[in-house]
């Protein structure tokens, strides 16, 4: 649909390892040229934010890039917006006030507060309280995927691959190989 541009995407992948990937103005700032690539009005919206804040020379405050991001949103007769947030408890949970985890699931809140219809939000992660909590809050549809028996079929069919085309593990003895797999898929907890 995207490639028909009969739908925007924009993706993102909370990564512990990446500053720009664990906080709130890394993902807005993603989404923002992410989508603005996707549509010519959109970036007019971003062309015109850039120039409000003379060229890059100043620095836009969170709460302006988010503004700049939500004109996009709202902006009227576009195709429908896919937002996808992966990995969200690997935005840090630390004791700042509020945490970089904190910041993001208050702006997914607020994307879902705008109460847009063309704007559909997928937000990914493992089980941590302060995302559920967040989440169960909201409107959406919840699905956990660690108790859904194809998805522990797929972790086994995942580890049995690696296991039996490994070079290394391939001299192993069976019992050793059956140990290992079962050992993985049981401690894998769906994921």
């Amino acid at each position: 649909m995207r490639k028909c541009g009969l739908a925007s995407l924009g993706f993102f992948y909370c990564d512990f390892r990446d500053d720009d990937k664990k906080n709130l103005r890394g993902l807005v700032s993603s989404l923002l040229v992410q989508l603005c690539y996707q549509s010519d009005s959109y970036f007019i919206i971003l062309s015109d934010f850039y120039s409000t804040y003379d060229g890059g020379s100043r620095h836009p405050s969170d709460h302006a890039v988010i503004g700049c991001l939500k004109s996009i949103l709202k902006y009227p007769g576009q195709a429908p917006i896919y937002i996808i947030i992966d990995g969200l408890d690997e935005c840090p949970n630390t004791f700042g006030i509020p945490s970089p985890r904190e910041k993001v699931l208050v702006f997914i809140e607020e994307l879902v507060d705008l109460h847009l219809p063309n704007l559909h939000i997928c937000v990914t992660s493992q089980s941590e309280a302060d995302i559920t909590a967040t989440l169960n809050r909201l409107p959406f549809r919840q699905v956990s995927l660690h108790d859904e028996s194809g998805q522990r079929q797929d972790i086994v069919n995942y580890v049995n691959s690696v296991v039996y085309t490994d070079p290394k593990m391939k001299k192993w003895r069976a019992a050793d190989k059956e140990l290992v797999i079962e050992f993985l898929t049981r401690k894998a907890d769906g994921m």
